[in-house]
């Protein structure tokens, strides 16, 4: 993991359910362990909808919405997209950013092969 100097390692943006948290800190571990720098959703320790429960429904959509759009500002800053799709599984956010990550141009890989 020798990075030349005056280069930066590759950033990549880690993307799939939050429902897979155990893998997401896995993949997280592997990646920064081969030298990426690793983006990835704000916490490996609970779902977002865990870390909302106590704010009304209302509250909790706009902040989930928001946390939405913050995860494709982090694609933007990434260079290539890490999709976390144990069982192949890809719900309807990753879907939105995959397609997002592709449209900017960026490499999409995943821990399992895609159907999206």
């Amino acid at each position: 993991m020798n990075v030349p100097v005056g280069e930066r390692p590759r950033v990549v943006c880690l993307c799939g359910s939050v429902r897979f948290l155990a893998e997401f800190d896995a993949a997280s571990l592997a990646e920064t362990l081969a030298g990426r720098i690793v983006l990835s959703v704000g916490s490996h320790r609970q779902r977002d909808e865990d870390a909302l429960a106590h704010l009304s429904s209302a509250e909790r959509a706009a902040a989930l919405e928001r946390l939405g759009e913050l995860h494709l500002r982090k694609i933007d800053l990434a260079d290539e997209v890490l999709v976390v799709n144990p069982g192949g599984y890809v719900g309807e956010s990753t879907r939105r950013e995959i397609a997002y990550a592709r449209q900017a141009g960026k490499p999409v890989r995943s821990l399992e092969p895609l159907t999206v």
